[in-house]
């Protein structure tokens, strides 16, 4: 009797009707709110970037700043690259007579915040895509230099 009784309330607030985000039960913290697909899982963010491709910082406290993409959370559409937005970390000591450590780690940061650059002619640019010898592949639009990234071992995630 106590189970119909639930069920009646959970139909009175409305909590039958299908969601959008995962809940409690749903993939990842409890906290974390991601959109999901009709399976249940997180939906992925699609970027303009790969791992392996140079960029060029264009908003935000490092602006100007360049550098290689070393991980990519596609979950939240976040990039990391290498040597900016570095954030120092105080950790205490683990055992009796050892002393804390000072860590700098870099931080991800939105792909928005990102365009690709071309190291020879030192110029940011959107990316293009085109056929060539029946492949897919992308190109810098200002430059007409063809992307072939050259993907780093994947740092793994603290």
């Amino acid at each position: 009797m106590r189970a119909a009784e639930d069920a009646e309330h959970v139909k009175a607030i409305g909590l039958w009707r299908n969601r959008t985000t995962a809940v409690i039960g749903g993939p990842g913290k409890k906290w974390e709110h991601y959109e999901l697909n009709k399976n249940g899982k997180p939906l992925r963010v699609p970027m303009h970037v790969q791992r392996g491709d140079w960029v060029q910082i264009i908003s935000g406290a490092e602006k100007g700043k360049t550098g290689t993409i070393t991980n990519i959370i596609t979950k939240t559409g976040q990039i990391v690259v290498e040597g900016a937005n570095l954030k120092t970390r105080h950790n205490k000591p683990k055992a009796e007579g050892e002393s804390g450590q000072i860590t700098q780690n870099e931080a991800p940061i939105h792909h928005s915040n990102v365009m690709l650059y071309s190291q020879d002619q030192k110029v940011r640019s959107k990316v293009g895509y085109r056929e060539e010898n029946g492949k897919k592949v992308r190109y810098l639009k200002k430059t007409g230099e063809v992307l072939q990234p050259k993907l780093p071992e994947k740092k793994p995630s603290q």
